[in-house]
């Protein structure tokens, strides 16, 4: 493998400050309530309400200040994600009266989560996109109760007009103008104002990520995310101006995105560097995106196919683009299982998967996808286990968990075999 553009490498950084600084965030939150919340609103987005919760009449304010065609479109891409998100539904079953002997019956029932928080990251763009991503899918795998957070305009005291519309056209049942850390805590362990939830989903900035880290355990959460990247498998056949814009896309998230191509041919890599710096000065997005696609933009020359998939498999991208041959293409995806999404084909572009076609834009990043995939239905639903046997059943199967029991020197584990066996002789 030969590099023709480089990276900045990623350093582990010390966190100790951002760990700090999160903990005392969540401690004040636990103790403080919705004072500590208020605070935080105010001081990071020079929010002054007092009410938390977003009112009806806000909601239907929001849809005023939303154009219809916008409306539109909103709704547009949540039938998409929303049919995609019941087909995925049904792959998921229960499972009845599997006998491993005569007389065992064992199953399990698949059972949604009984509330969630989605967290819409707001920042510097109205994210609105995400709140259809988590909130349909939740609303598919039936969960009761579905809340929703996102931090407010800065400067004001509402949520962008386009988000509270998307969370509404989701389903999403209460919406609450909060973000970062504290926004987590508060789902977390519960306030005054807010009632805790079992499971919080989405993406956030650092702060974010790392409260989610901390209050794992005390509710569920999807997966720790970092920056978004893209990483592209492209032969000559490519069309260089197509993947740069590709790579752009990924690059104006924020100045930590990655955007990485893996190419077969290096003068399709040179044309991919001179499409980037002549679509970049077209960018309204121009400053975020050259700074990333400077510090961590990468054009890799493999000497053949099968090196460009182990490649990818060994980096696990959160998105993964296969731009080469048609006939080379089935190869190529059979070797590939390490992505967070894969897009087929120099027509599938990676933003489409973002906002409309229909399967789920939060995804895990920085090699998280070697062992986990992205939100979907099923991140929503639990599968439990259970099992009931005919007394004849268990005087077979008693003697063997007592002797295995005693093995392991819990003597407690056998008695409670060996007591049914003794009183059903």
């Amino acid at each position: 493998m030969r590099v023709l553009k480089a990276s900045k490498q990623r350093t582990e950084e010390d966190r100790s400050k951002l760990r700090e600084a999160v903990s005392q965030m969540i401690q004040e939150v636990r103790e403080r309530g919705d004072e500590a919340l208020i605070e935080y609103n105010r001081k990071f987005d020079q929010c002054e309400r007092a009410m938390l919760r977003v009112s009806e009449e806000e909601i239907k304010e929001a849809y005023k200040q939303v154009s219809k065609q916008e409306i539109a479109d909103i709704e547009s891409a949540a039938a998409n994600i929303e049919a995609f998100a019941k087909a995925q539904r049904e792959t998921v079953g229960e499972l009845k009266d599997v006998s491993p002997a005569e007389g065992i019956y064992l199953g399990h029932r698949v059972i949604p989560v009984e509330s969630c928080c989605c967290y819409v990251p707001g920042g510097g763009y109205p994210l609105y996109s995400t709140a259809l991503m988590l909130g349909i899918p939740a609303k598919v795998a039936g969960v009761k109760r579905i809340t929703a957070c996102s931090p407010v305009v800065k400067g004001t005291d509402r949520i962008h007009p386009k988000t509270l519309v998307a969370m509404d056209v989701a389903g999403i049942q209460e919406i609450y103008a909060l973000g970062g850390a504290q926004a987590v805590a508060a789902f977390s362990y519960g306030t005054e104002q807010i009632r805790p939830v079992n499971l919080i989903v989405g993406p956030g900035n650092s702060y974010v990520t790392e409260a989610k880290r901390q209050c794992y355990g005390k509710v569920g959460i999807d997966f720790v995310a970092g920056p978004s990247e893209v990483l592209v498998i492209a032969d000559g056949q490519a069309e260089p101006e197509i993947i740069a814009a590709d790579l752009l896309a990924q690059s104006e998230h924020d100045r930590e995105a990655k955007g990485l191509v893996v190419t077969t041919e290096e003068s399709l890599g040179q044309a991919i560097l001179e499409a980037v710096e002549r679509q970049l000065t077209e960018l309204d997005t121009e400053e975020i995106a050259r700074c990333s696609w400077n510090d961590f933009g990468e054009i890799l020359i493999a000497e053949d196919l099968q090196e460009a998939v182990s490649y990818a498999n060994a980096y696990a991208p959160e998105h993964l683009e296969v731009n080469v041959q048609p006939e080379q293409i089935d190869t190529v995806i059979n070797g590939l299982h390490n992505y967070g999404s894969l897009f087929i084909g120099g027509n599938t572009a990676e933003v489409f998967g973002d906002y409309a076609s229909g399967t789920n834009h939060t995804l895990p990043t920085l090699g998280a996808a070697r062992y986990t995939g992205g939100v979907w239905v099923g991140t929503f639903l639990k599968v439990c286990t259970y099992q009931s046997m005919s007394k004849e059943a268990m005087m077979g199967i008693a003697p063997l968990v007592s002797r295995l029991a005693r093995g392991e020197g819990l003597v407690g584990h056998a008695r409670a075999a060996e007591i049914r066996m003794e009183k059903n002789k």
